[in-house]
Formats: structure tokens, sequence, C-alpha cells
């Protein structure tokens, strides 16, 4: 069957709803997008009329620094076409000079040109999204006495959240979850080398302190300013129990027992920040019945259209209401009080959550 019309199409559009909403979310995120943190800062502190005019201006101002210079050169003409109408008067007569009409076909030039450019890069992106899911793990690892489940939402087709689990020595499991600074292709390229790394690294290790130290030089040795990734790795040992654990930089992972909640807080810096950096293990027990929860900041730092956050208090009241359930139910729970939260306001970072639960002694 072929494309539905373009007449089909907008009646389709039409019905879907919850277009004022819609609306609304787009133009916070071109208020976000194109004005920096500190020119909204200066917009709240004026005045109404004067913040109304200074918006759209700076709004204007900014995009047209974003097109290329024969793209910005022509939605400048089209500008001009539109407001600028000269007349010629004689005493034998009058010229109107009135190019306008020719104002739209350039600004639909410029449309058609950046759309290009983004379905091309679509394009691309929807192969790099491939490729990063299949890195993912396909399923979840099988540990006896415990139940593992995982689930991570990439805020944009790619993200830079990192979920992976490493064989260990003795029977033991590596798990790990990471979480690259920035969104997008940048972060999901190194977030694969994260992975990269920590793979090849991991099984040959001395210590936690060690594996921490070298991967640290590997993402410091990059050399990309602004670039860092936080990573909580831990060790299982299925009979006895015990969690061994590397966090740098990480939210920390919660310990749940019964009502109680315990954190395991980070060691040191996030990876690739600061050469030379040193890291700490941690260790915890984990009795049968206690959860390990991992998550990424995606998860509390979700923020709804009146800007309020998630928060670590309703990530906690999650696992509380969802007590008894299995580790694939527990996750699907948070994944869900999270969208729920949202109410539609599309998350901007990327979620992920890692759920270890014993079940036997």
């Amino acid at each position: 069957m072929g494309e539905p019309g373009f007449g089909r199409l907008v009646v389709e559009d039409v019905k879907r709803g919850r277009h004022g909403q819609t609306l609304r979310r787009d133009l916070r995120d071109v208020y976000r997008f194109y004005l920096s943190e500190e020119e909204r800062e200066r917009l709240a502190s004026m005045g109404k009329v004067k913040r109304f005019f200074r918006i759209g201006w700076w709004l204007v101002r900014n995009m047209l620094r974003r097109l290329s210079p024969n793209r910005r050169l022509i939605l400048v003409t089209a500008a001009l076409l539109f407001f600028i109408r000269p007349q010629i008067d004689s005493a034998e007569f009058h010229i109107n000079l009135d190019f306008s009409r020719f104002a739209f076909p350039l600004v639909v030039l410029v449309l058609a040109l950046e759309l290009k450019d983004k379905l091309l890069a679509r394009d691309e992106i929807e192969v790099a999204r491939q490729v990063q899911m299949s890195l993912l793990p396909k399923s979840q690892p099988e540990l006896p006495g415990w139940e593992l489940a995982s689930a991570t939402i990439p805020a944009n087709d790619v993200g830079g959240d990192l979920i992976d689990f490493l064989d260990g020595a003795g029977g033991s499991l590596g798990v790990a979850l990471g979480d690259v600074a920035g969104k997008g292709m940048g972060a999901a390229l190194l977030c694969a080398k994260l992975q990269a790394t920590l793979r090849a690294l991991a099984p040959g290790a001395a210590s936690l302190e060690a594996l921490g130290a070298a991967l640290n030089g590997v993402l410091e040795r990059s050399g990309l300013d602004n670039r860092y990734a936080t990573l909580f790795y831990a060790e299982i040992d299925a009979g006895s129990g015990e969690l061994r654990y590397l966090n740098a930089g990480h939210n920390p992972a919660l310990h749940v027992s019964g009502d109680r909640i315990e954190t395991l807080t980070a060691s040191s810096l996030p990876l690739g920040m600061l050469p030379g950096t040193a890291y700490g293990r941690g260790v915890a027990r984990v009795a049968p019945g206690d959860l390990v929860v991992l998550y990424s900041d995606g998860i509390t730092e979700a923020t709804d259209a009146a800007g309020n956050e998630f928060g670590l208090a309703r990530l906690e009241s999650s696992l509380r209401a969802a007590a008894g359930l299995s580790a694939t139910e527990l996750v699907k729970r948070v994944i869900e009080d999270v969208k729920g939260f949202l109410d539609h306001e599309k998350p901007h970072d990327d979620q992920s959550i890692l759920v270890l639960r014993r079940t036997v002694a």
C-alpha cells in the first residue's frame, strides 16, 4: 500500500489531538536550545514587555548564527523582501515595488535544505542506533540464587548510558551501569569506547582499584573536552552474597533490605576527568530478599512541565511500593512511575536502571 495522500495525512494529524500541549513543549524546547543559561537568567530579570521583544530577537539571532552562511543570506534576503517595499513617485507615475511574494519561497527553500540535512542525519543515526542496540545485552544473565533485570531508554535516538554484564572468575558476575556526560552521537561513541575498554581491562585487572585507575587513564588520554563518564561496576559472589563495587562518580546505588534503604556511595571522581585519580573499593553484604538498584541520573532528574524533578525520594517510594515484585516487574514499575510523572513531557536525559535481587541463601 502506498503512502497516504497529503490531505488524509493532515486530517490524521488533526485527529491525534493534544496539539496545545505538544506546541507548548516544542516552544520550551526551542527556548532551551537556542538560548543559553545566561541569556535565560537575564530574561528572567526583565519586565514582561522588554522580555517579550528580547526573546524574539535573541531567538532569531541565535538561530541565524547556527545556519550556514548561504542559508543565512537567503533568510536575511527573504526578510528584506518581506519588510522593505520601496515606492517610486513622480509627477507622471507611481510605482510600488512589492517583492514580498518572493520571501515565502526563499523561506521554504531554507526549510527544505534543513529538512534534507536532518533526514540524511537521521538515516545515519538510525544505523548508529542499531549498532548501539546490538552492544546492549540481548538477555539478562543467569546467576544461581539471583534475579537480574535492566532497562535503558535513550532521550534521543542514541544514548550515552551503558549497561553490561561480564563473566568473572570463580563463578562471579560483573555488572556495570555507566553514564557518559552529554547526549546524542558524541555520548554514544564515548559510551561504546567505555564498554569496549571495560570488557578489555576487567578480566585481567588485579583489583577494582586498579581497574578504576586503568579506565580513567584510557578515557583521560582521549583528550576530549568536557567528556567524562560515571560508572558503577560491581562483582557479585553468587554464593556468599558479597558485592564488591567500584563507584566512579556515579549515583549511589541503593541497597534495599526490608524497609531500610542504604546508599553505596561514590569512591572517587568520574572517569576521564583528571589524570592520576585514585579509586577505592566498596563492599556490601546482600542478604536473601535484598535488592541492589543501580540507576542513571536520567531517572532521578526526570523533569515534568512544571520543572519538578522525579527525585531520589520518589524513586525510593517506588521501590518500597514494589516490594515483593520480581526484578523484571520492579524495573517496569519504576519506568512506568517515571513516565507517569513526566505526563507526556519529553525526557531530557537517558534513563537506565539495573536491579539485582538475591533470592536464596
